[in-house]
């Protein structure tokens, strides 16, 4: 199994060298985002609009230029899901921080089953403090603040994003630093986290009977039954476990999300770092389209059987890896592994 794992992870590494394609980013202050490009070709944009509560990479494509998450509540688009209007494109945030909801955060600040306007955390973009191109990959660095809603600074975010190319495969690696100020920062147990993707509607499993999910706070949304024309999306964990039944709530170092969208065959990983202080994460993965690694959210996976919350002491660090993949065409377990193992080797601190 290693020597196969081995001879895969070369022939992958000779691959990607070959097929490197040039990356680069363009930032547009007046838009308030950074526009990723693939020779030439639209991949994603880092964006932070002054009407959202957290900077979103949007939208997600494949290599052949598919998008792979949901519209909403950006844009509208025929067939798709309208719940959880704050499911958007790709993000990083968490559902408790301290007794505030960074998570559930509408754009207008109306919960949308009361119509009551709450108090939320607020993610700010703070400043690019870098930008590189070049061949086969690129890279930012950004910070931005976590804001309670008293106005006041509870934590830092300072991250660095690689964006990577090559024939069939984009990559976003995020390595992402969070810095406690001046009062210590709990990550209360709660599974509305981390690093999360809303998909296209046909990357979703099928869906047989309306449901109705609930977040932290006991405020339920119903995700409705849908015509299922092909609809197929199938979920992988590095331990085997197959769709939102058997994977939602375990542990594992990695998880996919098989499918076609626009008739093209892509998967999605999800890829989590054993330097994580948290590792293998917690996964929250939904049938109905959310696809999310929670590396905090212990006593929710686990029944109450196991509690961290998570604390960081006033001025302590901690940094986080995750890699989203966007696979052209169909991947065995073996081969992720190789992509795995390949992560590994190009994130190492």
């Amino acid at each position: 199994m290693k020597r196969t794992l081995a001879l895969l992870l070369v022939t992958f590494m000779l691959a990607l060298t070959a097929q490197a394609q040039s990356v680069k980013l363009t930032e547009n202050k007046d838009k308030k985002q950074v526009d990723v490009t693939v020779d030439g070709q639209p991949f994603t944009s880092y964006v932070y609009w002054a009407d959202q509560k957290k900077p979103i990479l949007y939208p997600l494509r494949t290599a052949k230029g598919t998008i792979v998450t949901r519209g909403y509540p950006l844009e509208k688009v025929a067939g798709e899901r309208t719940d959880h209007p704050h499911h958007i494109s790709s993000w990083f945030n968490y559902g408790n921080i301290n007794g505030v909801d960074f998570w559930n955060t509408p754009p207008d600040g109306v919960k949308r089953d009361t119509g009551v306007i709450e108090k939320f955390g607020t993610i700010k973009h703070q400043a690019i403090k870098g930008m590189k191109g070049g061949k086969g990959a690129a890279s930012m660095n950004v910070t931005m603040d976590w804001i309670m809603p008293d106005g006041s600074k509870i934590m830092q975010q300072d991250e660095t994003i690689h964006f990577r190319a090559a024939k069939d495969i984009r990559i976003i690696d995020r390595v992402i630093t969070l810095t406690a100020q001046k009062e210590k920062v709990v990550f209360n147990d709660s599974k509305e986290g981390a690093i999360g993707i809303r998909v296209t509607r046909t990357l979703e499993e099928p869906s047989t009977r309306p449901e109705i999910f609930t977040d932290a706070n006991g405020v339920p949304t119903k995700v409705p039954a849908m015509d299922n024309t092909g609809v197929a999306g199938v979920y992988l964990s590095s331990e085997g476990k197959i769709g939102e039944k058997e994977g939602w709530g375990t542990r594992a170092k990695w998880m996919t999300l098989s499918g076609t969208a626009k008739g093209e065959e892509v998967v999605i990983g999800i890829f989590d770092h054993p330097k994580n202080s948290t590792y293998p994460t917690y996964w929250h993965a939904r049938g109905y389209g959310l696809f999310a690694a929670n590396p905090f959210g212990a006593k929710e996976f686990t029944k109450g059987a196991t509690t961290l919350n998570y604390t960081l002491q006033p001025g302590q660090s901690a940094t986080f890896r995750f890699r989203i993949l966007i696979h052209s065409g169909k991947l065995t377990k073996e081969r992720t592994e190789a992509l795995y193992a390949q992560f590994l080797k190009d994130i190492t601190n």
